[in-house]
């Protein structure tokens, strides 16, 4: 179908009369469509849908938003980092939120700034936001000695929330616990003693829920804990762990808090003269893209991502739009293990091994 260029071919906007007419439905009907109203049937929201389509209709948001007292809009929070976790997150509610009706405000936070959180609602707050996700995975009050955030809008945290007071507070986006504890399993169930954790900074609420998830696996199976070595995310740091677990002769796996810090402990370890996973068998978590293309190929937790973002913002969307009403249910989001290459039985007492 031809996009048109509005009422008689002209250059002026068309309007909702517009799509009536050519639609053969009332102005009303046009309104009930696009508001996604129910008792409209799948013929007529199609003739509405293809009308709109053809003459290049677009929704008068600012008029929707006066007569609303809503200007559909929600907020996000979130970190200012290139990092895998908090970016792809990002990415997952920008390609979700096209599909509610709603524009997306982004305020990024800056590390180490505690009212930073703050700052961030209160200027989207200024906005008049309807709702606000706080994507925010750092914890800056870990001493305890902040106060809340007042927000008078549905709020969405996604991980561990930071303190907030609002009408409707609601959390997605948990669960590293979990998947961690399938990641040690996996490496429980290929006869491992204990497994090694290389975790990430402990400011952060994921680096936190994975090291938690590692060790509650291992006491859940009564096997030993040991030592927990701390990374910063990046390669390097992996590296810099690899090499000191390199020389503990008790190392035959290791799960790592995310895939960066795998890959460069992985270097080390062959570095050490380790092979992997013939002497130490490695899982990382994040499932970045390049995690199927190293060597050998990376076994990693792959992070729900879209299907976070996707369910956290059907809720706020339902809170906004349904003040008062029960808050739709949660899920648990998906625990999805992917095996490759670098995980493998330990090696057997009297088999070959390249350690001295």
């Amino acid at each position: 179908m031809t996009r048109g260029t509005g009422r008689g071919g002209g250059s002026a906007a068309p309007r909702s009369v517009d799509v009536a007419r050519l639609a053969g439905v009332s102005q009303k009907t046009v309104s009930r469509v696009f508001n996604d109203e129910p008792y409209v049937s799948a013929d007529v929201r199609r003739r509405v849908l293809e009308a709109a389509e053809q003459l290049g209709y677009r929704r008068n948001n600012a008029a929707r938003a006066l007569a609303s007292g809503r200007t559909r809009s929600i907020g996000v929070v979130t970190l200012g980092t290139a990092l895998y976790g908090p970016a792809s997150l990002l990415m997952g509610l920008e390609r979700v939120v096209r599909d509610t009706g709603y524009a997306l405000r982004v305020v990024n936070t800056m590390e180490g700034d505690p009212a930073g959180i703050a700052g961030a609602v209160d200027s989207l707050l200024d906005q008049g936001v309807d709702g606000i996700v706080i994507s925010e995975p750092i914890d800056e009050d870990a001493d305890g000695g902040g106060s809340s955030v007042g927000v008078d809008v549905p709020v969405l945290v996604l991980g561990a929330p930071p303190p907030v007071d609002a009408p409707t507070v609601l959390a997605a986006g948990g669960g590293a616990d979990v998947m961690a504890r399938v990641a040690v399993e996996h490496l429980l169930d290929l006869g491992h003693a204990t497994v090694h954790h290389l975790a990430g900074p402990q400011r952060w609420y994921a680096a936190k829920d994975r090291l938690e998830g590692w060790r509650s696996a291992l006491v859940a199976h009564g096997r030993p804990v040991p030592r927990v070595v701390e990374g910063d995310w990046s390669a390097s740091s992996g590296h810099a762990a690899g090499r000191e677990l390199a020389s503990d002769d008790s190392l035959t796996s290791v799960f790592v808090a995310n895939d960066d810090m795998a890959i460069g402990l992985i270097r080390a370890l062959a570095e050490a003269g380790l092979r992997v996973p013939e002497d130490v068998s490695v899982v990382g978590f994040d499932d970045v893209p390049v995690a199927a293309f190293v060597t050998p190929p990376l076994t990693t937790v792959r992070q729900p991502f879209d299907s976070v973002a996707q369910e956290g913002l059907k809720r706020l969307v339902h809170a906004i739009e349904n003040p008062g009403a029960d808050p739709l249910p949660a899920t648990d989001p998906p625990v999805d293990l992917v095996v490759r290459a670098s995980t493998a039985p330990p090696p057997s007492k009297g088999g070959a091994s390249t350690r001295s």
